[in-house]
């Protein structure tokens, strides 16, 4: 078996609101902005939720260990990344 072929059909296991409750509330903030806004970068998340940006990229962090939120290279600045939220279903 190569290596291309160990990763093929290997996605994380996705994240469900379960997993969003027993973070801190800064967290379920941006999991909730997030649900509302489907795609934004952590400067518009921190300015809808009013959150410092550290407690934003704390917050996101959290939240990608948990697997619901995932994250992209905007295609019109490389030096942001999007954040949505990807719950299972």
């Amino acid at each position: 078996m190569s290596i291309s072929e160990s990763f093929q059909g290997e996605e994380p296991e996705r994240g469900t609101w379960e997993d969003v409750r027993d973070l801190p509330p800064s967290a379920k903030l941006v999991a909730k902005v997030l649900e509302y806004n489907d795609t934004m970068t952590q400067q518009q998340i921190a300015q809808e939720s009013l959150l410092p940006p550290r407690t934003v990229r704390y917050a996101l962090s959290r939240l990608e260990e948990q697997n619901v939120v995932v994250s992209r290279f905007s295609f019109s600045d490389a030096r942001k990344r999007l954040y949505s939220l990807e719950l299972e279903r």
